[in-house]
């Protein structure tokens, strides 16, 4: 068993790093505030590759494989203060990237595929919706057949990168008699007839990744546009979750190794009864506690990574993974306020930032309940 990264992967990782913080990070607390989405940002990441991570070169990809995909996520998780940004990229890769690859005809992958890896398009997921949360398989959003295209109907909500996307994977019930065999998944694009981005959504964190409604009024999409063959949308779904659990909280990893060196900075400094904070048992504790749950983190998220490049089956891992690093980025964060004091509780030193970004890691991708249902079926229980 190795548990080194080779040479290549630990510079991608502190190019990637570095990278972030050379181009992102400026104006972070005013975008924040006002909740802007940072567009040349976005369009920076994807010209520096983060886009096309895993994907093939055909397709502006740059095939890596999935440690070293994780590895750079991880990097630019280190460097970028502006989560919202990250979290809208992740999306995009893991829910419409991959299905498209793995799904789309190729027709499909030329149409989009290369122009969602170059930054060209925003791509966004249409699950949830208002009346099914962990339910999602629970859904009123219909289609059905009318010639040459499909007719869709329904709401969709929590959708991000909606406001500003060009193109959405959405999913619609063409046999509500069906139950998830009924589920199939469908290529939008913003000016089909019918269908709207409707009111956004304002959130406590991830501020800078916008989120809206979508909504379909007999809006037409070409049956062309079917990803993947009629009923195989639960399939799909799933197989992106299972991405999106694994490798969306890379970035979560690398800013909680921010988070600990940044408090360490702070701890040494800051003095109280004339010594360094960091001297007091309390505040080193908390400090070592951070670097154990980053440490224990790191081992499940890579075992993920590990088991995908073989082929296995990741799904109570991705689960655990999941599980592990949202709960410890939300207890780290907290720990980072209580570190910095009356300081932490204010803006100007950015923690607070953290923890509000954290809160998300434990809803998004499945809710850390659903991801214990997951891990207590697969044991059986």
């Amino acid at each position: 068993m190795e548990f080194e990264f080779d040479e290549t992967q630990l510079a991608i990782k502190k190019e990637a790093a570095d990278f972030a913080r050379q181009e992102l990070n400026a104006g972070i607390a005013e975008r924040d505030h006002e909740g802007d989405f940072n567009r040349q940002g976005w369009r920076r990441c994807a010209e520096f590759g983060i886009h096309g991570l895993p994907f093939p070169a055909e397709y502006g990809g740059s095939e890596a494989d999935i440690i070293t995909t994780m590895m750079a996520m991880e990097g630019l998780g280190k460097g970028c203060k502006d989560a919202g940004l990250i979290f809208g990229i992740n999306a995009q890769m893991w829910s419409i990237q991959m299905p498209l690859l793995n799904y789309g005809t190729d027709e499909q992958k030329q149409r989009y595929l290369s122009r969602l890896c170059s930054g060209e398009l925003i791509g966004a997921h249409g699950m949830s919706e208002p009346d099914s949360g962990s339910d999602a398989f629970g859904m009123r959003t219909t289609a059905r057949r009318h010639g040459d295209y499909y007719v869709l109907n329904g709401t969709k909500t929590f959708v991000t990168n909606a406001p500003v996307a060009d193109l959405f994977v959405v999913f619609a019930n063409l046999d509500p008699g069906g139950g998830v065999r009924g589920i199939s998944a469908f290529i939008i694009e913003r000016d089909y007839p019918g269908f709207k981005t409707g009111r956004e959504i304002n959130k406590l964190g991830l501020r800078t990744s916008p989120m809206a409604e979508l909504v379909m009024e007999d809006c037409s999409v070409p049956a062309a546009n079917l990803l993947g063959a009629e009923g195989q949308g639960a399939e799909i779904f799933n197989s992106s979750m299972e991405w999106e659990r694994g490798c969306i909280l890379a970035c979560s990893l690398g800013a909680m190794e921010r988070q600990l060196d940044a408090c360490v900075r702070y701890a040494s400094q800051r003095e109280q009864y004339r010594q360094p904070i960091i001297e007091f048992p309390a505040i080193a504790d908390k400090l070592v506690e951070m670097k154990l749950r980053m440490e224990m983190a790191r081992l499940l998220l890579y075992r993920v990574g590990w088991a995908k490049q073989r082929g296995l089956d990741t799904a109570l891992y991705a689960a655990a993974a999941k599980v592990c690093l949202s709960e410890a980025c939300v207890q780290s964060a907290l720990d980072a306020v209580q570190i910095h004091g009356g300081y932490g509780f204010t803006t100007d030193y950015e923690v607070e930032r953290d923890l509000r970004n954290s809160i998300g890691g434990k809803l998004y991708s499945g809710t850390s309940e659903i991801q214990r249902n997951i891990i207590a079926r697969r044991l059986g229980l």
